[in-house]
């Protein structure tokens, strides 16, 4: 399950002491034997790493550090000289420019708002520089229109004052070419508090099925008033539909939950499957005990469509078909299921057993979802899984490891019952204990049509940050850090879910803070 911890860390800014960043630069005025701050006044921007989203107000764009040394008299700034990129032209509802106190984006204090017309423009300031560092963050806002293959570049070329004298703009570190998407749900839409836990799946028609937990009053996990929710795109995920309610299990909803799907698409059949965990009370993981009824434990619960997505089944109950009556908890890991080759549809699954040690393991049905059964342990102290399979017959886990670092893999040939560890185990994935995805898709590699598997979380050891999809060429024996990007570097609550869209395309899914955020990546970006 999610939880809603955020880690602090350093997301590729200049920090409190402005000058150790100015060191790594030359020429701007200071000196690298006696580690002193420059003599001179220097500007430097910084961009974050990260998207800018359509349906949010505000997205950071450019930071411009001014640092003023001391015994300096006050220099008052009348001016930014830009240039912006000409497709973002087209795409910008406006521009602001907020002033900070520190370094960390933030929108209190604006100073200017404009909405360019030409690629070299100028944004009117009134910035009154006092001995010190000043930090200025230039922010943009999308149209609705606004299309999301595009990039917005902008750059801060100089800051002219009062008197006309210019100042060059040293630029620091890249990020200053960014991604465009959509915020797909954001807190407070539609009365929500928080939504989190985001599954995604594309039909044979072309059409984007979202899946998430629509956390109504807190951000917390199960138990609470939590339904799962779902959006359909059909034009892969440049616009969507409004957000629909696939399962809801009913009044008492305060003490009736259900949340962290899992979906996946039946090729076979044409339908689309989702897995939930239900919470009849208090039935989550710390509530739930041995048995199989929704008044002992957690319910393994499925809902599907077969109409694309459009209308949905009641959910119902699979918990007494794969639960060993003496665990406490058994569902399903969030995020992704997949279909073998053989038609075989698989769900990764967790349960904690009568000590209260969680495990990952997978679901499977034989039969397209009239019957379920249930693999045995693959690993200990391991939790969320995604699965794959990687040759005829062979099942690829990934999971959470609350061991921490790194992700844990293993494999099976006869549906869980026995397991073998991968070599690249608890060595080759990073993580932060978190959810992450996985999938496997055939794409055009340098000319030739090849298997390839796609992998997303926070790709960082501690801390919850640098959202990053990975490419493996080999279907997993091997992950080649030029076969990977950097999706977005800030921090945030870390879950992700891929699809691929097209021949060309991935999409991810994943979660800022209370929001989800989707983007749509060429595949010759993650693939060098």
């Amino acid at each position: 399950m999610g939880d809603t911890r955020i880690f602090l860390t350093n997301v590729n800014m200049l920090r409190v002491y402005f000058f150790v960043a100015l060191i790594l630069i030359s020429g701007v005025g200071c000196s690298k034997e006696s580690n002193q701050a420059p003599s001179e006044i220097t500007i430097i921007s910084t961009a974050t790493i990260n998207p800018v989203l359509k349906g949010l107000s505000t997205n950071p764009l450019l930071h411009i550090a001014v640092y003023i040394p001391e015994g300096n008299a006050e220099t008052n700034y009348r001016s930014i000289q830009c240039t912006l990129n000409k497709d973002a032209l087209s795409d910008l509802e406006k521009i602001e420019v907020f002033v900070t106190t520190s370094e960390a984006f933030n929108t209190n204090t604006r100073v200017a708002t404009l909405l360019p017309t030409v690629e070299n423009f100028d944004i009117p300031i009134d910035l009154k520089a006092k001995p010190g560092v000043h930090h200025l963050w230039v922010s943009g806002m999308l149209k609705n229109s606004a299309n999301i293959d595009h990039f917005i570049e902008l750059h801060g070329n100089s800051m002219t004052d009062f008197s006309g004298i210019k100042k060059m703009i040293s630029e620091y570190k890249s990020g200053f070419k960014k991604r465009m998407g959509v915020a797909l749900r954001k807190a407070g839409d539609d009365g929500v508090n928080t939504y989190r836990i985001p599954g995604i799946v594309t039909t044979d028609k072309g059409t984007l099925i979202a899946v998430y937990d629509v956390r109504y009053t807190t951000s917390r996990d199960l138990p609470g008033n939590i339904d799962v929710g779902a959006n359909r795109s059909t034009d892969g995920g440049k616009t969507w539909e409004k957000m629909k309610i696939i399962m809801d299990m009913g009044a008492p909803h305060e003490n009736n939950g259900v949340g962290d799907p899992c979906i996946l698409f039946d090729p076979v059949t044409k339908k689309i499957w989702v897995a939930a965990l239900w919470s009849k009370g208090n039935r989550s993981i710390a509530g739930s005990g041995p048995g199989l009824t929704p008044d002992e434990t957690g319910q393994f619960v499925v809902s599907s469509s077969s109409d694309d997505g459009l209308t949905w089944s009641e959910p119902f109950s699979i918990t007494p078909q794969v639960k060993d009556p003496k665990w406490k908890i058994f569902f399903q890991g969030p995020g992704n299921g997949t279909v073998m080759k053989d038609g075989t549809l698989v769900f990764p699954a967790q349960y904690w057993d009568e000590n209260g040690v969680p495990h990952g393991t997978i679901v499977y049905s034989a039969d397209h979802g009239t019957s379920w059964k249930s693999g045995k342990s693959a690993k200990s102290n391991t939790t969320e899984s995604q699965v794959v399979e990687t040759t005829p017959g062979t099942l690829m886990l990934n999971m959470r490891d609350n061991r921490g670092s790194f992700r844990s893999v293993a494999t099976t040939t006869d549906f869980g019952k026995n397991w073998t560890e991968h070599a690249t185990s608890y060595n080759a994935l990073q993580d932060p204990v978190c959810m992450g995805s996985l999938i496997k898709e055939p794409v055009e590699v340098k000319g030739v049509k090849k298997e390839v598997l796609f992998f997303s979380n926070p790709n960082t050891s501690s801390g919850r940050n640098n959202i990053t999809i990975k490419a493996s060429l080999d279907l997993g024996e091997t992950w080649d850090p030029i076969n990977q990007l950097l999706v977005d570097e800030r921090e945030c609550y870390g879950y992700s879910s891929l699809t691929k869209i097209d021949d060309q395309t991935i999409g991810i899914l994943y979660e800022g803070t209370k929001d989800l955020y989707f983007v749509r990546i060429p595949i010759a970006d993650i693939i060098k």
